[in-house]
């Protein structure tokens, strides 16, 4: 079976008969209404294990709503791509942002590994403005990683 990833009507898929269930979950997590529908739609996009899911997870990483930002900060250590290293590190760096949402940022790099995601976590660990508790944890995380 051939499968043509020539743009049409703006987007390869949009040939397609039908998108699939990771379009619909894609759909509610970026537009729906309802806070808690979102953030299970957000769970069963990392489920679904489908790479298609990474960037509109990426996007939500500067949602209004910060339950969603932690959910999808979450699900992307979950996915383990690295096409969102630069992003998880900028909300780990980002002060204004929840502690717990930061923390998940350090461990969703952890679990990526990729050597932007680990070199990330290194700057971060050793820049002495940022919170030193946060630094801590960081260097926790980076230290069983290394013992592992």
């Amino acid at each position: 079976m051939y499968l043509s990833l020539e743009k049409h009507d703006g987007e390869w898929f949009n040939s397609r008969s039908y998108k699939g269930a990771v379009y619909d979950l894609m759909y509610a997590a970026m537009s729906g209404t309802d806070a808690a529908g979102r953030i299970r739609a957000v769970i069963a996009l990392g489920k679904s294990d489908d790479p298609r899911a990474v960037r509109p997870l990426m996007d939500l990483l500067t949602d209004m709503d910060p339950e969603i930002r932690l959910s999808a900060t979450t699900v992307l250590g979950q996915l383990k791509s690295g096409r969102p290293v630069d992003e998880l590190i900028g909300r780990l760096r980002d002060r204004s942002e929840r502690t717990a949402t930061r923390e998940q940022a350090a461990v969703s790099l952890t679990a990526i590994r990729s050597t932007g995601a680990l070199r990330g976590l290194r700057e971060f660990i050793a820049d002495e403005n940022e919170d030193p508790a946060l630094r801590s944890y960081a260097g926790n995380l980076l230290t069983n990683i290394v013992t592992l």
